[in-house]
C-alpha cells in the first residue's frame, strides 16, 4: 500500500462522509505532504503529462491558466481517485434515491470509468490550475457529458498567507424560492476538499429538494495559488 493511500484510508470517512451529506462539502487535512504538492507545481511545465491547456480569459471563465492530464495519469492521482471514489459513491447514491433520480453509481471507480468509456467519455478531467495575482475562476459546474458523478475534489498546492493572499474557495447554493447562500473557505497547502458538482438534497418538512451547487475562486491580491482539481468522470472525446 502506498503512502497516499495509507494517508486516506488514516482519515474519519464516517465523520467526513456525514459532512458531505448535511453540507454537501467535507475538508480532510493534510493529504499531500510539502514534497507531494511542490512536485505536482513542479510538473506544470511538463510537455507530455497534460493534453490541453486553456487560457481563463478567452473563454471568460475568470483569469488563470489550467491544463488537463492525459492518460496515463500519475500514480497518485490514480491512488487518490480509487481510493476516495468507495467511501462516497453510497453518498452520491443515497443522495439519487431521496430525489427520487434513477441513476446509480457503480461500487468501485474502474467500473465508473468503464461505463463512461462504453458511452465515449474517455477523457480525463484531472486538471491542474494556475491563479497569478488578479486570478480568478467564476461559478461553474464540471458535468463534461451526460455521464457525472455528483461529487468531486480538490487539492490545495500552496500556502495561504504565505504563497499567495486572496483566492478563497467559494460554494453557492441556489436553494429554491430564496436568495443563494456562499461558503468561502480557506484550506491550507496538502488539504484536500471534496464537495458537489452540480446539487444535493435537502430535507424539508414535504420530502427532500435540489439544492443547486457552482464552485470558483475570488480574486488573488498577490503572490501565485496552484490547485489539482479530481473529476471522476471522463470527458467527452
Amino acid at each position: 500500500m502506498n503512502d497516499i493511500t495509507t494517508r486516506l484510508l488514516s482519515h474519519d470517512w464516517p465523520a467526513a462522509t456525514a459532512q458531505l451529506q448535511e453540507q454537501g462539502f467535507t475538508l480532510l487535512k493534510n493529504v499531500l505532504n510539502e514534497t507531494e504538492c511542490d512536485a505536482l507545481i513542479d510538473a506544470y511545465q511538463a510537455d507530455k503529462t497534460y493534453r490541453k491547456t486553456i487560457v481563463m480569459e478567452r473563454y471568460r471563465f475568470g483569469k488563470g491558466e489550467y491544463k488537463y492530464f492525459q492518460y496515463p495519469l500519475p500514480d497518485l492521482i490514480t491512488s487518490i481517485r480509487e481510493t476516495v471514489y468507495p467511501f462516497i459513491a453510497p453518498v452520491a447514491n443515497k443522495w439519487m434515491e431521496v430525489l427520487n433520480i434513477a441513476q446509480r453509481y457503480p461500487d468501485t471507480h474502474a467500473a465508473l470509468k468503464q461505463h463512461c468509456h462504453d458511452n465515449g467519455q474517455t477523457r480525463p478531467t484531472i486538471l491542474i490550475l494556475k491563479y497569478g495575482e488578479g486570478g480568478f475562476n467564476t461559478l461553474h459546474q464540471d458535468l463534461y457529458g451526460d455521464i457525472y458523478f455528483p461529487m468531486q475534489l480538490v487539492l490545495f498546492l500552496n500556502e495561504p498567507g504565505e504563497d499567495y493572499t486572496g483566492g478563497e474557495f467559494v460554494l453557492t447554493e441556489q436553494i429554491p424560492r430564496a436568495q443563494s447562500k456562499a461558503n468561502v473557505l480557506r484550506p491550507q497547502r496538502g488539504d484536500m476538499l471534496i464537495f458537489t458538482t452540480n446539487f444535493r438534497p435537502v430535507k424539508g418538512s414535504k420530502g427532500y429538494y435540489r439544492v443547486n451547487m457552482k464552485h470558483g475562486v475570488s480574486p488573488v491580491h498577490s503572490g501565485q495559488r496552484h490547485t489539482l482539481g479530481i473529476i471522476f468522470h471522463d470527458a467527452l472525446s
